[in-house]
């Protein structure tokens, strides 16, 4: 990625939010690097040095700002293919960061050969990805000393330490300060067993379109909205271990940032939860950069986001059971589904208690008694079968993977079509540039009856065309809402 320092020291200057993790600047005078929005004193233009990422600042020899604490700093989402292929690569990295980095494993998922994934790695980061996974388990474990109460034992082997010693001695000579030290300064606190994450974006996101298109297709017992909070239930399988919980999230008073609370059960997985996260909430967003592929349609609603998904297989269950009914029916369908096969869950937030049914537990489950909930009996037989491919290691629904791969490989599946396999991909790995055009949602608010023309029409949104879908429902939304608002207006009162 070439960066024009310049620009970068404008950027920097004015503490623009919206360049928050584009880029890190290191400066000589002082030996830290830090995020453009860092609120200490602005460093001479000739003392700054500019990076792609954290990755490279650390390898040219920066230590991290404990101020600005660049841990915190957003993603970033890839434009053009290469950038796109390395930034997958990124969050599959952050998403097994505590697995250990296997190079050869993380090209296969990808479809590139290692040779190609270096050399737009490098292009994108400014450094390998063995350097890369190294930075983020370091910033990862700087993140959870000061926002944690975990020992030093259970930071390290959450950020994939193969020991406490490794760890002790690579961060002391890293940031020339011990765990020890850092911890003292730890501003983590506990409330109702959870720890407290702030996740940073950059503005605008549209939490209130965000809240509102999960709030409608919440399952009863797995998700619920309360005011402006998302709550869900969590199960994360890490090591042959399980282990479950709940998170809540909520927008920042004060920045652009989500608080999320995550229960102390899901500690040994923090790392995961804190990825899984980012990709739901899509917050490694651009909204300028989609603002400006989408044009008009994206002009009322700039910071709408495209969500992503906690589970694959929850996705993939609740998207079958949506085929060709009311988002309300297929809720409604999707909580019969829970009450029957998952997993009650106990110390939870009010309106949590059950886990949704793992893709196990579906796989040995007869058509017959899900087509007893309500649901429809080719639909029922999908479930199980997609369930089956995933619990046999068939079928993979995870970030980073290939959006074209996972098209193939459902559509392979007994009931799975166009929308689904669309609506799969643009969710389940937060791809940007999916269009399920034959969605009557997306037809209705196009005015069109014909989904190849629709297709046809949709070109112009590359490569952003999941963001036009989200910005075509969101209209399709606050139509009807409008519609309900005349109405009732139109209603005669008592004194009429």
């Amino acid at each position: 990625m070439m960066l024009d320092p310049d620009a970068c020291y404008r950027a920097m200057s004015a503490r623009d939010p919206r360049f928050d993790g584009r880029f890190f600047v290191g400066v000589s005078s002082t030996g830290v690097y830090c995020r453009p929005v860092c609120r200490a004193r602005r460093p001479k233009p000739g003392n700054c040095s500019f990076f792609p990422s954290a990755a490279a600042a650390e390898a040219a020899g920066y230590r991290p700002c404990l101020l600005c604490r660049p841990e915190l700093a957003p993603g970033n989402a890839g434009v053009d293919a290469s950038g796109r292929l390395a930034q997958r690569a990124a969050g599959m990295i952050e998403d097994r960061i505590s697995n250990g980095l296997d190079l050869d494993a993380l090209a296969q998922g990808l479809a590139v050969t290692l040779r190609h994934l270096r050399r737009v790695f490098k292009a994108e980061f400014g450094v390998s990805p063995v350097v890369f996974a190294q930075t983020q388990r370091l910033l990862l474990a700087k993140r959870l000393l000061t926002d944690t109460h975990l020992s030093m034992a259970e930071v390290a082997f959450a950020c994939g330490f193969g020991s406490i010693q490794r760890f002790n001695a690579l961060f002391q000579e890293r940031y020339r300060l011990s765990p020890t030290t850092l911890r003292k300064q730890r501003r983590g606190s506990s409330s109702l067993g959870a720890f407290r994450f702030e996740l940073t974006y950059r503005p605008p996101l549209d939490w209130d379109a965000l809240r509102s298109f999960l709030g409608r297709r919440a399952i009863g017992g797995v998700e619920s909205v309360d005011g402006d909070t998302y709550y869900r239930t969590l199960r994360i399988e890490h090591h042959g271990e399980i282990h479950t919980g709940w998170i809540s999230a909520s927008p920042s008073q004060t920045k652009p940032a989500l608080i999320m609370m995550v229960s102390a059960s899901l500690s040994k997985v923090l790392p995961r939860v804190l990825s899984r996260a980012k990709q739901a909430f899509d917050l490694s967003s651009d909204p300028d950069a989609v603002a400006a592929g989408l044009g008009d349609l994206a002009a009322r609603r700039p910071g709408l986001r495209l969500p992503g998904s906690w589970d694959g297989f929850e996705l993939t269950a609740r998207a079958i059971l949506g085929q060709q009914v009311t988002v309300q029916a297929a809720r409604t369908l999707a909580t019969r589904l829970v009450r029957s096969f998952g997993e009650p869950l106990t110390s939870a937030p009010a309106g949590l208690s059950h886990l949704f049914p793992t893709a196990e537990r579906l796989a040995e489950t007869s058509p017959a008694d899900i087509q007893v909930l309500g649901v429809v009996g080719t639909r029922a037989r999908s479930i199980v079968g997609v369930a089956q491919a995933v619990a046999s290691g068939e079928l993979s629904i995870a970030p980073g993977g290939d959006p074209t791969l996972l098209d193939a490989s459902l559509r392979r599946l007994q009931g799975v079509g166009d929308w689904t396999a669309e609506y799969v991909v643009m969710r389940g790995l937060t791809w940007p540039d999916s269009f399920p055009a034959s969605d009557r949602g997306v037809l209705r608010a196009m005015q069109e009856d014909d989904p190849k023309r629709a297709q046809k029409r949709a070109e112009v949104w590359r490569p952003w065309r999941s963001y036009a879908v989200m910005h075509l429902w969101r209209m399709l939304e606050e139509q009807h809402i409008e519609d309900r608002r005349s109405t009732e207006d139109r209603r005669p009162t008592e004194e009429s």
